[in-house]
């Protein structure tokens, strides 16, 4: 199984077509709202990000809402 961690803000619509895309899929994540834990926020910009969706799928970052990039990810 593989480590899925999704960063999200609450006005972020591809966040939820993201979030969406995983659950239509049976991926479990661990999903961190950015707008509500700063904790999460610093993470975020500690990667050099300022933007949601970012997937981190077994450490490989995917920006943006890609279903080809995750899905390539979750099949290795």
């Amino acid at each position: 199984m593989k480590n899925v961690l999704v960063y999200t803000s609450n006005t972020c619509p591809y966040c939820t077509l993201a979030k969406n895309y995983l659950d239509e899929k049976g991926v479990e994540y661990t999903e961190k709202n950015v707008q509500t834990d700063s904790g999460a926020r610093q993470e975020l910009m500690a990667m050099g990000h300022m933007g949601v969706p970012v997937l981190v799928i077994d450490g490989e970052e995917i920006v943006g809402f890609d279903k080809d990039k995750i899905d390539t990810l979750l099949d290795k």
